[in-house]
């Protein structure tokens, strides 16, 4: 969603990814004013990482000098309210403490909170909307969000809603988390990349072994490729990935009554070839289905905008 006109108040939305930082000015629609990104730095340290947000706050605020506020949104275990990056998976920063620091640089009130969090508040505000929903991005990982009521659910310092790491086997494949069987194990593109080697040890000779040897390995990108290229194992590997994907969605709607659960990420472009086999093995595990229905499952609407655009949200909303 972007355009020119302007929704009263704006703020600025940074979303700090694995690797690239994504910036933006945001009216209180969702509509992106002006946007700016820059690779996220290699070394991905504390340091590195402010001197980029500070950089793009003062090349937005240069355009527009009307923000009321700054939101960001980041990969990692965020501390809640006091905005202190605890962890990361795929970055390098440690106990950084962000609003402190972008506060003092900016002078205006900073709200710092997860990635997935600050992408489910987008969604579930501008997307349906849904008031109660779920947001599972299925990228590299599993992230996800949970919002009630029109809020965050967070936990009380912040730490909840760890959805990509809900226990689905014990006995299952090792998670990036160190632990066995996670839904990020089964239902993530590593998932899709771990089903893709183990294909092609099966069947050198098949299609994923053959672009694997072309393109130096086989990665879940790979199995991309083969389905684009009508491949019946790609095709029988999304099922099964979808399907594991469908049982972690079943496991969440039994927990929380919500109006819908959104699937956002990289491999949602695939469409049904994922949801199809999602929204069966969901309906399969779904408790008490006829008494309580089951939650749609729907494709994210604001794709990799989603990040800012919920930072901003999230900081007019305490501004």
């Amino acid at each position: 969603m972007a355009g020119t006109a302007t929704g009263g108040r704006t703020a600025i939305g940074l979303d700090v990814g694995g690797t690239k930082i994504a910036a933006a000015v945001v009216d209180e629609r969702g509509t992106i004013l002006k946007e700016l990104t820059e690779p996220t730095p290699a070394e991905s340290t504390a340091e590195a990482v402010t001197a980029v947000l500070q950089r793009l706050i003062e090349q937005l605020r240069t355009a527009h000098d009307d923000v009321v506020a700054i939101g960001v949104g980041a990969a990692g275990i965020v501390r809640w309210p006091e905005g202190v990056m605890l962890w990361a998976p795929n970055n390098a920063y440690r106990d950084w403490p962000v609003r402190a620091q972008l506060e003092e640089f900016s002078g205006l009130p900073v709200r710092v909170d997860n990635d997935a969090n600050v992408a489910a508040l987008a969604e579930a505000r501008l997307g349906e909307p849904y008031p109660n929903m779920v947001l599972i991005t299925v990228g590299t990982g599993i992230g996800g969000g949970l919002v009630f009521d029109d809020r965050i659910y967070r936990g009380p310092t912040g730490m909840g809603a760890e959805l990509g790491h809900i226990i689905l086997n014990p006995d299952g494949p090792r998670c990036g988390c160190g632990n066995h069987g996670c839904f990020e194990a089964y239902a993530s593109g590593t998932a899709l990349g771990r089903m893709a080697r183990e294909a092609a040890e099966d069947d050198p000779d098949g299609l994923i072994a053959r672009l694997g040897r072309e393109n130096g390995g086989v990665t879940g990108h790979t199995v991309l490729q083969a389905v684009e290229q009508g491949d019946e194992t790609a095709k029988v590997l999304f099922g099964r990935l979808g399907r594991w994907l469908g049982v972690g969605i079943a496991s969440l709607a039994n927990i929380f009554e919500v109006e819908a659960v959104v699937v956002g990420g990289g491999l949602v472009e695939t469409g049904d070839l994922l949801l199809g086999p999602a929204r069966i093995a969901a309906r399969e595990y779904a408790y008490a289905p006829t008494a309580r229905g089951i939650a749609p499952i729907v494709p994210a609407s604001f794709g990799g905008a989603a990040g800012m655009i919920g930072a901003a949200l999230l900081a007019m909303d305490d501004s």
